[in-house]
């Protein structure tokens, strides 16, 4: 194994920024990261609350590299140790992982390197770690460090708890003297308090902004969905994206639906087998596969930078996981989409799914983060101050890089077609869903109209002039507002609501929004993004064609030789010397040495043409 940077000689009076140019490419710390790391070789604890791709890693894996003894750190699924591992080999790192996966030989060789001081990081799942047989082991090393990566999964109160590691609090009785830094990007006040009790620590806490500003987000009613996805990802012009899915069912069907329509797309749930979500992840990261449609299953262990896209093709449980889901967007800085096609019924189907749990506190957990989803998809205001103040953040100004903020609804006196809708349920006696209302609205003469007489009513065809799509957002506003209501107990038939008597009179101003047919896919943009401002797009394409030749001699993915954001400087910057290339933000010393020359001759080579 590479061990190269395993002892680091300062360039300078300051060892720290040293190992962060030499290893990992940068110039500077991002907020908070140095802080955090002089907590910890002060011996204190940590928790850090970072977004996705805020630097969360650099924290626990800097110092790993200037201890003296191990870093271990936690980590609950086999691809992020994977992928992370993967990365810091890439630039010389030595780092190793031990999971079930592996034969006894290659965990027995990993052993050796531990105990003969080889490794500085070493990942583990927290079943693995807490094993009577490893303790002792690790008892028996000098360990300088314990980082629990995802740490909500330590409380109750986050959104993906997991027992196995809120037993992670022997670590404090069994390693008095081991400072102890949980990590995340998702914890709420109350996770976060209950992470450090669960956990035994009084820690040094770094909170940084949860803001991803290259990140638009856009929620959309769910209308026409096959077609809404279809008209989204026609925009996206071959980007790399995610597309969660409620159901393994949908996650199946979606799939096939974009691969029929040309798109390298594949489906990824827990009914296929290791091997085959293995290798969908794999042609994933190696940017083989476009499109990977998932249930939750898939995600966590994706470090994969140039995401441009995730789309929520059916609404998430919680904020938290909706946070953390889209978050895998743009972790490059490069600017990214958020899309979530909302059916308000969905929240009807997801809380009867929670109904099936055990009654108890966590079940009372899940319906209060079910209730906070639903009021962010249903706003009319700021999507990411929405967001923020749900994390407890104050932002005082919109973003304007959201839907609400770049499109505000539009609104019109909706008193007639609200007074079409309510005169059509009473006319259908309120025994009724609201598929055969839109029908009778519009004048259909399919048989469940004709059969049962609808054709005659005084009601069929006043609103044939609109389309189904607008209907069902006009109803679906009616609902919400209050005027009318969904029985579920009686096959979802649509009842009036008293209050409908004052808009039916005429009594009642009433606007609604006008509803959204199409995405609106060509508005400006208005947030931050770590690309340069002025880059050369024609060198970016080649130095991309460049990187995907070298990883595939590597049989790596493309983003662990440079990321977007990397080659987006580079064509910013046009470096033609070693030194000019140091000065490129994610290129380090060992991927200098590895990587540079290939990359200079292809700048140097495009400017000579140009010339």
């Amino acid at each position: 194994m590479d061990s190269a940077v395993t002892q680091v000689e300062p360039l300078n009076t300051d060892p720290l920024a040293s190992c962060l140019q030499a290893v990992f490419g940068y110039r500077t710390f991002r907020q908070g990261q140095r802080e955090v790391i002089d907590q910890v070789f002060l011996g204190h604890d940590a928790l850090v609350i970072m977004p996705t791709g805020g630097g969360k890693s650099l924290c626990y894996q800097l110092p790993a590299l200037l201890f003296s003894g191990l870093t271990v750190v936690v980590s609950p699924l086999i691809s992020l140790m994977k992928d992370q591992v993967d990365s810091l080999k890439q630039m010389g790192v030595a780092a190793a992982y031990l999971n079930s996966s592996q034969s006894r030989e290659a965990s027995q060789q990993i052993f050796q390197q531990m105990h003969r001081g080889e490794l500085k990081l070493l990942y583990v799942s927290p079943e693995r770690l807490l094993m009577d047989s490893f303790v002792e082991r690790m008892q028996a090393l000098h360990i300088s460090l314990f980082a629990i990566d995802e740490a909500h999964c330590i409380s109750q109160w986050g959104h993906d708890f997991r027992p196995e590691y809120a037993a992670l609090g022997r670590l404090r009785q069994l390693f008095a003297h081991v400072p102890i830094m949980a990590l995340t990007a998702t914890a709420d006040q109350a996770t976060r308090q209950d992470i450090c009790q669960r956990l035994g620590i009084n820690p040094y806490v770094l909170l940084t902004s949860f803001d991803r500003p290259n990140i638009r987000y856009t929620v959309a009613e769910k209308l026409n969905a096959a077609n809404q996805l279809r008209q989204f990802i026609q925009a996206q012009n071959g980007n790399s994206g995610i597309i969660y899915c409620g159901s393994r069912r949908r996650v199946d069907e979606v799939a096939e639906r974009l691969r029929l329509q040309g798109y390298k797309a594949d489906g990824y749930h827990a009914g296929k087998t290791q091997e085959e979500r293995g290798d969908i992840q794999e042609r994933f990261l190696k940017d083989q596969l476009d499109i990977v449609v998932a249930t939750v299953a898939f995600g966590m262990g994706i470090n994969k930078s140039n995401v441009r896209f995730v789309v929520h093709y059916d609404i998430p449980k919680s904020v938290e996981a909706y946070y953390q889901e889209t978050g895998r967007a743009g972790r490059d800085g490069l600017d990214a989409e958020a899309l979530m096609l909302f059916d308000p019924a969905d929240i009807g189907r997801v809380r009867h799914l929670i109904e099936q749990a055990e009654p108890g506190p966590q079940q009372q957990v899940e319906f209060h983060k079910l209730n906070t989803m639903a009021a962010f998809a249903e706003a009319q205001t700021c999507r990411r101050q929405v967001l923020l103040h749900y994390f407890d953040e104050s932002a005082s100004e919109p973003c304007g890089n959201c839907d609400i903020c770049l499109d505000p609804p539009k609104r019109y006196d909706g008193v007639e077609d609200a007074q079409k809708v309510l005169s059509c349920i009473f006319r259908l006696q309120q025994k009724f869903g609201i598929n055969h209302l839109i029908e009778v609205l519009r004048g259909s003469k399919s048989a469940g109209v004709v059969d049962r007489g609808h054709d005659k009513l005084s009601t069929w065809g006043i609103g044939k002039d609109k389309s189904h799509e607008f209907w069902l957002s006009i109803i679906r506003q009616i609902i919400h507002l209050g005027f009318a209501s969904q029985d579920i107990t009686r096959g979802s038939s649509i009842k009036l609501n008293p209050q409908a008597r004052a808009v039916l009179k005429g009594e009642l101003p009433l606007l609604l929004a006008e509803p959204r047919i199409t995405l609106t896919t060509d508005v400006k943009r208005r947030g931050n993004s770590r690309a340069p401002l002025n880059y050369d797009r024609k060198l970016f394409a080649r130095l991309k064609l460049l990187r995907r030749s070298l990883a595939e001699e590597l049989d790596v993915p493309p983003y662990l030789v440079f990321n977007d954001a990397t080659l987006a400087e580079m064509a910013a910057m046009l470096p033609t010397s070693p030194g000019e290339m140091l000065a490129v933000n994610g290129i380090g010393e060992t991927k200098l040495k590895r990587f540079g020359d290939e990359f200079l001759d292809e700048i140097s080579d495009y400017l000579a043409e140009g010339s």
